[in-house]
This record gives structure tokens, C-alpha cells and sequence, in this order.
């Protein structure tokens, strides 16, 4: 992809910050207004959604964008990029989880069952062999989307958007490494995966407004989630007081104290196993295990384990100072930055390997639309096990807490369990893409 010289109308992050806070103002502003209008379109479009919609349209006209490039008076491109996601993504999002899982009843979460990690597993299968099966749709429909030899080859290209849709981040790096794709293509396939996984994660959050009827037409027993949230709400009401300023300080302490935490040892574990994954020499074991180098995957880990901890502590009862709305308050900002990166009209940029996308994503979401009829497992198993795949840990909190706040630490849970299994994941289906391709 040839660089484009752009610059949006807003650069700085001072600024930014502003206008992202804005539009979650005006979606909570609308969202809770009597206005006939705005409550027919809230039953219809979910807040959560908006606050995602709102930024992706601001960045489509050029007003604000994640990342641009300039070029300087010599010539020479210069790239700049907005640090807020990194911030929310670094910062709110382990924040969030903490105090979103103070009032945890883990042993409610265990009652849920297995469905959620049939759905999840599902979701894995759906993505191993999503790939192939669209290698061979286009293949017979659009043939040239599908080539190139050696490095340039598209198969291998698709391989990092399997370990990025089954692991994460550190996963689709280890991809890239164990099948040596042209890295000057690379940019294709980062823009796939942000097109297409946006699109689907916007069709998620859509759906969670339809929850109700979903289940119903899924024939879900819900009983065990809503077991939860009433647990979880009982106790609310419980120790729910008027803050004062000691708890809100209190309250931030717990918060960005364990960040703190989880920042000290990630920043230790990461490159203590990344020294030692190095020297292990089986390329594919190697990359294997390439998540535990992660320093995000340790600092998601850890801050989700203390919260657990504390959970069975007195500092649950912060909850009642209203800890789990101001998570959701970082959950939000997070979700503003993450809607940030999608520009819409990169939809039309490239569309041989954007249809091999849509069609693995859609292989995917049938899937597990058929297991979740098969097994009855309610809307939100679907959506976490499938965002534990697609989006990660820095997505999957974000859908599960839009069904209730007490839920984002399964999405947690499910989605470090996909860091574990990404790898391996991905070489079965890059495997079988080859098989179709050639």
C-alpha cells in the first residue's frame, strides 16, 4: 500500500480527549432523553454502539484520526499517531476490570457452566476453518484474490489475521515470523482485520439490544446469567451509600494501585520469558508460546487476578461507592478509541481480500449460531465466545460488561484462555488454507 499524506483537522490528544468525552455526552444525553425519537432509536441501536458509531464517523470525514502521516519541508514522511487508545487500552481498561470485578461471586460465574466455553471453542473452530473455506469461495469466484508465491502469497498473509482472530496481538506477530510474509503487504492484512472485526463487533453490540429475543428464538436457558446479575445487584443495594471523598480516592487507589502492580510485573515476566522462548529452537513451539512474552497479556492477567482476590476481601464493599460505574465509565472512553480506528471508507480499499474476510467472519458467526441453537446457550455466551476470539482481551470486557457490569471478568477469563490457544489455532488453519490455495 502506497503511504498517504494525510492530516486530520485535530491532532492533538489534548483536544481529542475532548471531543471523544463529547460524544459520550451526547450518546448518554439522547440514550436517557423522553423524547419519542430517541427512545425508539435506543431500542433499536444500543448505547454502547453509538459510543463506538459516533468517533468511527468523525474519523471517516478526516476530523480526528488514530494515526496520519505528514510530510516535512526536506520531503521526508513523517507518522504520527494518537496515544488515547493506547492510554484506555493500558490504563482504563485494567482499571475497569478491577473495579468491575470487586463485587464478583466467583462461584456464580463458575455456575454459569460450560456453554460459554463450548461457544468460545466454537468460535476457534469457526475461525480454523473460516479461512479455508473462503480461500476456496473466492477461489472460484475471484481467483486473483487469492495468489501470489513465495512471501507474497496471500495464504501466508491470512495466516496473521488467524492468530490475530484467535489469539491476539502477540499471536499474530508469531504468525508472521513462523510463515515469512512480504512485511511491505503486511499493512493489507492489519487493515482486513481492522475492517472486519470492527464490522463484526459492531454488529454484536447491535445485537445486544435484541438480547431478549435472540434467546428466545435460541431456546436459551438463561437462569444461571441472571442468577448473577441479581446476585451481584443484591449485594449493590446492600452496601450502596452516598461516596464520599475518601471512598472515590479510595476507590481510584484500588484501581490504578493494582494497574500499578500489573504493570511492575508485566513489565518483569515479559521479557523473563521472552528470554527464554528465544532460545528454545523448534520455530513453531518457539511462537507457540510467544503470548507469555507479552507484556499486555501479563498486565490483563495479573490486574484481573488481584481484582479476584479482592473480591473475596472487604474491599468489595467499594462497590457500594460505585465502583463498578466508574469502570464502566473507562469502558466507554475505551470503546470511543477503539471506534476511533475505523475509518468507513476503508471498506472499499481492498476488496478481494476485505470479501475473504467477511466471508471467514460470516463461516464463523454461522457456526456458532448453529452450536448455540444446538445447545440453547443464551446471546451473551455467543457474543463473549466469539469477541474472546476475535476482539481479545481489550474487546471482550467491553461486550461482555454491555450485559451487565458483573459479567466483564468472563469475558477476561475467556479471551486469556484465547492468548493460550491462538498460536496452535493458527497453524491448523493456515495449514489448511495452503492445502486450498495451491
Amino acid at each position: 500500500m502506497p503511504e498517504q499524506i494525510f492530516e486530520p483537522l485535530i491532532t492533538q490528544d489534548t483536544i481529542l480527549f475532548g471531543v471523544l468525552a463529547s460524544c459520550l455526552g451526547l450518546v448518554f444525553m439522547t440514550s436517557s432523553s423522553n423524547k419519542a425519537f430517541w427512545k425508539k432509536f435506543y431500542t433499536i441501536v444500543p448505547a454502547l454502539f453509538m459510543a463506538y458509531f459516533l468517533p468511527a464517523i468523525l474519523t471517516t470525514l478526516g476530523i480526528i484520526a488514530p494515526e496520519w502521516n505528514t510530510i516535512s519541508e526536506t520531503g521526508e514522511i513523517i507518522q504520527h499517531e494518537s496515544n488515547l487508545y493506547y492510554v484506555a487500552s493500558r490504563y482504563f481498561l485494567p482499571a475497569a476490570l478491577v473495579l468491575m470485578t470487586l463485587s464478583l461471586d466467583l462461584k456464580a460465574v463458575f455456575n454459569l457452566g460450560p456453554k460459554a466455553l463450548i461457544m468460545f471453542l466454537t468460535g476457534t473452530v469457526g475461525i480454523i476453518i473460516g479461512g479455508p473455506i473462503a480461500i476456496y469461495i473466492l477461489s472460484l469466484i475471484y481467483p486473483e484474490a487469492i495468489g501470489g508465491i513465495g512471501p507474497d502469497a496471500v495464504w501466508r498473509g491470512l495466516a496473521t489475521l488467524a492468530g490475530s482472530w484467535i489469539g491476539g496481538g502477540a499471536n499474530q506477530t508469531a504468525m508472521l515470523e513462523i510463515y515469512g510474509y512480504n512485511q511491505k503487504l503486511y499493512g493489507g492484512m492489519v487493515f482486513v482485520d481492522i475492517v472486519v472485526a470492527n464490522i463484526w463487533m459492531a454488529i454484536l453490540l447491535i445485537g445486544i439490544g435484541k438480547t431478549e429475543k435472540i434467546d428466545r428464538w435460541l431456546k436459551a436457558d438463561t437462569t444461571a446469567i441472571e442468577d448473577l446479575k441479581a446476585k451481584v445487584s443484591k449485594f449493590t443495594q446492600e452496601v450502596t451509600k452516598n461516596p464520599s471523598l475518601k471512598d472515590l480516592i479510595i476507590l481510584l487507589s484500588v484501581a490504578f494501585g493494582t494497574v500499578s502492580l500489573s504493570h511492575f510485573f508485566a513489565n518483569i515476566l515479559a521479557p523473563f520469558f521472552e528470554s527464554k522462548i528465544s532460545t528454545i529452537e523448534h520455530l513453531t513451539l518457539r511462537n507457540t508460546f510467544t503470548f507469555l512474552g507479552s507484556s499486555f497479556f501479563w498486565m490483563i492477567s495479573i490486574s484481573t487476578l488481584i481484582a479476584i482476590i479482592l473480591s473475596f476481601t472487604k474491599v468489595r464493599k467499594l462497590e457500594g461507592a460505585g465502583a463498578s460505574k466508574i469502570g464502566s465509565v473507562f469502558i466507554y472512553v475505551l470503546v470511543a478509541t477503539i471506534g476511533m480506528k475505523m475509518d468507513l471508507t476503508m471498506i472499499f480499499d481492498n476488496l478481494g481480500l476485505l470479501a475473504i474476510g467477511l466471508i471467514w467472519m460470516s463461516v464463523h458467526a454461522a457456526l456458532l449460531v448453529i452450536v448455540a441453537k444446538l445447545i440453547r446457550a443464551p446471546y451473551f455466551f455467543l457474543a463473549i465466545g466469539s469477541q474472546a476470539n476475535v476482539g481479545g482481551a481489550a474487546s471482550a470486557p467491553v461486550v461482555a460488561s454491555a450485559f451487565h457490569s458483573s459479567l466483564a471478568t468472563v469475558g477476561v477469563l475467556l479471551a486469556v484462555f484465547g492468548y493460550a490457544v491462538g498460536t496452535i489455532g493458527a497453524i491448523a488453519c493456515t495449514l489448511l488454507m495452503q492445502i486450498i490455495a495451491q
